[in-house]
C-alpha cells in the first residue's frame, strides 16, 4: 500500500493549530509567535481504510496512528509511514523555510489481496525510503494563525525494493477556524522513474502467463495527484491541549502508463482513496 497507509495518516495535516495550551489571560489570544516557540506534543490513534495496493479496487480496514510535536524548535511530524523532522525552528515572520530529514516505508505490496488475478503476479517487497525536503512557508494570510505551504520531497529506496527515487511536490493549508475547530488541506503528486514503474505496474511475459494479464512495459513520468482534507475537534481544553477528535479523508488519481496498467485498468481503479478517524491529545 502507498501508505500504511493510514499508519499516520491522522497526522499528515495535523499542524499546530495556534491557540494557546494555557488560558489567555483577560480572554486574549497570544501571539502566533509565542505559540510557535511552545514545545507540544500530539498523538492520535483509530482506524483507517485504504486499498490493497495501490491500484486495487479493494479496500480493507487497518490500525491508525500519528504523532506530531516541537522540541526546542524542532519540528516532527508523520505523513502517512513517513516521519519529517524540521531542523528549521519556525520564527516571527511572514515567510519561513522548511528543510530537513525524512525517512518511511512504502507497503504498496501485492500480499494477501482480494484479487485472485493480480495476487499471481511476482510480490513486491516493503520500500524503506529515506531523503529529504524542502520548503516555504507563508504565515497569517486570512488570520494570524494559519499557514500555507509548498514543498518538495526527494526519497530514495534504500532497501530491496524499486530502488529508486520518488519526487513529490506538496502544497498544505491549514488553519484554526475556533478555538475549538481545524481544519487543513493538502494537495500533491508523485514522479516516479522507469524502475519504479517497472517494479510496480509492468507485466513480464512471464507474470502474463502466470496471471493472464496482458504483457505490459510501464514508462516511468508523473505518476498520480492527490487532494486531502482534515477535520479537528477539541473535545476538551483547546485545539493544543486536550483531547480531540479528528477525521481524514484524501482521494488521488492514477495517471499515464500507472492508471493503463492492466491490473488497474482491468483489475482495479485509477481513482484511489485513504482515510481515517480517531482521537488525539496534545499536550
Amino acid at each position: 500500500m502507498r501508505r500504511f497507509t493510514c499508519l499516520a495518516l491522522a497526522a499528515c495535516c495535523l499542524s499546530s493549530p495556534a491557540f494557546a495550551q494555557d488560558p489567555p489571560a483577560a480572554g486574549q489570544l497570544p501571539s502566533a509567535a509565542d505559540v510557535n516557540s511552545r514545545d507540544t506534543l500530539t498523538v492520535a490513534g483509530g482506524i483507517g481504510i485504504t486499498a490493497d495496493y495501490e491500484g486495487s479496487d479493494d479496500y480493507r480496514l487497518i490500525p491508525a496512528a500519528a504523532i506530531r510535536g516541537r522540541h526546542h524548535g524542532i519540528a516532527f511530524t508523520t505523513r502517512g509511514a513517513y516521519l519529517y523532522v524540521d531542523v528549521v525552528p519556525r520564527g516571527t515572520s511572514k515567510l519561513d523555510v522548511e528543510f530537513g530529514p525524512a525517512i518511511g516505508a512504502r507497503f504498496n505490496k501485492r500480499r494477501h489481496i482480494h484479487d485472485d488475478i493480480v495476487e499471481l503476479l511476482p510480490k513486491t517487497n516493503t520500500a524503506i525510503e529515506a531523503g529529504g525536503f524542502a520548503g516555504i512557508g507563508v504565515n497569517g494570510l486570512t488570520n494570524p494563525y494559519d499557514r500555507l505551504s509548498f514543498r518538495v520531497d526527494v526519497l530514495h529506496d534504500i532497501g530491496n525494493a524499486h530502488e529508486s527515487t520518488v519526487i513529490s511536490p506538496n502544497v498544505e493549508f491549514s488553519t484554526p477556524v475556533s478555538r475549538s475547530t481545524y481544519i487543513g488541506l493538502n494537495a500533491g503528486m508523485e514522479f516516479v522513474s522507469n524502475r519504479y514503474a517497472d517494479y510496480y505496474y509492468s507485466i513480464t511475459p512471464a507474470a502474463s502467463l502466470a496471471s493472464g494479464l496482458p504483457v505490459f512495459d510501464a514508462d516511468g513520468g508523473m505518476k498520480n495527484w492527490k487532494a486531502g482534507l482534515l477535520l479537528n475537534q477539541s473535545i476538551t481544553g483547546n485545539l493544543l491541549h486536550g483531547f480531540s477528535i479528528f477525521g481524514y479523508g484524501e482521494y488521488s488519481r492514477l495517471v499515464g502508463d500507472f492508471r493503463r496498467s492492466p491490473m488497474v485498468a482491468q483489475r482495479g481503479s485509477a481513482s484511489q482513496w485513504t482515510g481515517a478517524m480517531g482521537l488525539a491529545y496534545t499536550w
